[in-house]
């Protein structure tokens, strides 16, 4: 598939979320689209899968007839591979180019105009859908598979009135979505592309520039993920594992993958359920099989899921100093106790990185987005990062970000980066990269060359003026462990020389003209019959 044909299905995607979300803002149709996007892919990768089955037989999933004994004893051979690799089953009836065609009635999708057709005169397949999507989930219950689908599509309401006032008006909107979604053609068969996965991240990305301030629960901006994964995985091909205590989407832990050939599996913490799901989803719909990911739903700081697991690579854009508990009981905590302080109840950004460093493998790399109080806040914070640097010389660089690039919050960030063996031990790298951007009209964004800049000064080590630093421990030291990029990083610009020669020159002139022009006004004045204003 071309650039050019992808681009044009995101463009399809994004224009079916645009036009049907009616009076919903984006965050509340990003459930519904997605959902049903989501409903889609696990239908044409069940026929898909069916069909590889029967392919001996010469027989196509759809003509299989629920009701004929004889067909029931495929269904049954069906269901049980497909509930083994793919995790879950759906029948023939419950595909998705089922309801949609069902819910056209006698017509053919084919021959159809949609812009004309009329949804309100569509067969009733509400309480059909329903079904269905119990019936995904009923399909995994005592499975291996359970967990990772267990209530899955709960956020898509269609009892909903934001769907519309009277169930057929709900009707009518869900066969709409229904019949132009199975208009477009996922390619799920054409194994070299994941087009539909771009696509499901580009949608994730414009409800994110829609819904504003929240998107901040469950998106990272494209170009910072891919800063973060190409620092976790400079010069790896594979990962064992990788690990996101704030997974929101699931997003950064995908980009990540991108930058490898192979993850073994793949972690990651929820605290919002809406975002959970989406995540899960996010996962199944990149190809990634439910044995290998683990996504949980809980507050990380206050009940983390994955106890006692290390991890070869972590990343994270935790929410912006949050608030948690701080309890006292948190100091005999392995993650928080080696520290001597706890980070303030106020500010939550030191909890998440110490957290993060507990889960960090002796072998791997860490990279976290924080706001930039983080390096020069004192107090318990000033106490955890002397410790960081100075008794365990875990950080590795700091790297700032421009501002206005998050949704929702236009504050400068930074990229902390960890390890716990380090390759140059005796200094810390520093860049700034806060004028390296792109204006957009509501946002900040980094470019491909400003993404390939920083990477590479953090590869390479190298210090460039105006925009990289390698500082000593001992420099360090020396600002009692203030990391505020410009006392390492001078990006002072001189200004330009004053010639005081040439100004009294042009002072002088100016004089000379105003001569002439009080001359000017007098005889005007002196026409009117007027005194002078001099």
């Amino acid at each position: 598939m071309t650039n050019d044909q992808k681009n044009k299905l995101k463009t399809q995607l994004w224009n079916i979320a645009d036009t049907l979300r009616g009076k919903m803002n984006a965050d509340e149709f990003r459930d519904y689209c997605l959902g049903f996007i989501f409903y889609k892919y696990l239908s044409e990768r069940q026929h898909l899968y069916a069909n590889e089955i029967l392919a001996e037989d010469g027989i196509d999933f759809l003509e299989i007839d629920e009701e004929s004994e004889e067909d029931q004893e495929y269904l049954a051979a069906i269901a049980e591979e497909s509930i083994e690799q793919l995790g879950y089953f759906l029948k023939p009836a419950e595909l998705f180019e089922s309801l949609a065609t069902r819910a056209l009635g006698a017509k053919t999708i084919e021959e159809e105009d949609f812009e004309s057709l009329d949804f309100s005169q569509s067969t009733f397949i509400l309480d059909d859908l329903m079904q269905v999507l119990n019936s995904i989930e009923r399909s995994t219950m005592g499975k291996e598979s359970e967990e990772d689908f267990d209530h899955l599509f709960e956020d898509l309401d269609l009892t909903s009135t934001k769907l519309g006032r009277t169930p057929k008006d709900k009707n009518a909107l869900i066969a709409k979505i229904l019949v132009h979604l199975n208009k477009i053609d996922f390619r799920l068969g054409d194994t070299e592309s994941d087009v539909l996965g771009d696509a499901y991240e580009y949608l994730i990305g414009e409800f994110a520039s829609g819904a504003g301030k929240k998107a901040g629960e469950f998106y990272t901006p494209s170009q910072v993920s891919k800063v973060l994964a190409q620092i976790v995985t400079l010069g790896k091909d594979r990962l064992k594992s990788v690990y996101d205590p704030t997974c929101g989407s699931g997003s950064l832990l995908l980009r990540v993958a991108r930058e490898v050939n192979e993850v073994g599996h793949f972690y990651g913490q929820e605290m919002n359920r809406t975002t959970y799901n989406l995540a899960r989803m996010n996962m199944i719909l990149h190809g990634v099989h439910y044995r290998n990911f683990d996504i949980k739903q809980e507050d990380t700081l206050e009940r983390p899921q994955h106890e006692g697991l290390r991890f070869e690579a972590v990343v994270a854009n935790p929410p912006f100093s949050a608030k948690w508990s701080a309890n006292k009981l948190f100091e005999s905590d392995d993650r928080f106790s080696q520290y001597g302080k706890l980070a303030p109840s106020s500010k939550a950004d030191f909890a998440f990185v110490q957290h993060m460093l507990h889960h960090l493998d002796d072998s791997g790399t860490m990279a976290v987005v924080l706001p930039h109080g983080v390096l020069f806040r004192g107090a318990a914070e000033g106490t955890i990062r002397k410790y960081l640097i100075k008794e365990r010389n875990w950080l590795d660089a700091v790297i700032g970000l421009p501002a206005n690039i998050f949704y929702g919050t236009s504050i400068p960030t930074c990229v902390l980066v960890f390890k716990k063996c380090r390759e140059q031990p005796d200094n810390v790298l520093f860049i700034d990269a806060s004028a390296y951007f792109e204006k957009a009209k509501n946002q900040n964004y980094l470019r491909d060359e400003d993404v390939e800049r920083i990477v590479s000064t953090y590869q390479e080590r190298k210090e460039i003026e105006k925009f990289s630093y390698v500082a000593t421990l001992e420099e360090i030291a020396e600002n009692d462990y203030n990391l505020n990029i410009p006392r390492y990083v001078d990006t002072f610009e001189e200004e330009k020389p004053i010639d005081l020669g040439a100004v009294s020159q042009e002072l002088r002139q100016i004089d000379q003209d105003l001569v002439g022009i009080d001359a000017t006004i007098k005889g005007f004045c002196d026409e009117l019959g007027i005194d002078t204003p001099f």
